[in-house]
């Protein structure tokens, strides 16, 4: 039991962790969307290949443009805080429980 406790402690980490940084991935799309970025910019490129996939999916299902502002990373941002606070928080009390 012992391997499995430590093994879902390691994985709520881990999983902490990268939704944390694409958290911040989206904060920098957010503000680099607010300027005029060249196209071109390899950072510009990798953020926007990084965020788009998941806005895409997000404006499938709810259109998310009112008035000219895009709310997509809006509810990416409440649903991975979500998804952290409350399904990762789970597993790590379950962990604490073996």
């Amino acid at each position: 039991m012992l391997i499995l406790k430590t093994f879902l402690l390691a994985l709520v980490n881990i999983l902490h962790i990268l939704i944390f940084a694409y958290t911040l991935v989206i904060i920098v799309a957010a503000v680099i969307s607010f300027t005029n970025p060249d196209p071109y910019n390899k950072l510009v490129q990798v953020v926007f290949r990084l965020t788009e996939p998941v806005y895409g999916y997000i404006r499938k299902i709810i259109p998310t443009s009112f008035g000219g502002l895009d709310f997509a990373p809006m509810i990416v941002l409440l649903v991975l805080t979500f998804i952290d606070k409350f399904f990762i928080r789970l597993v790590e009390i379950y962990a604490y429980k073996i």
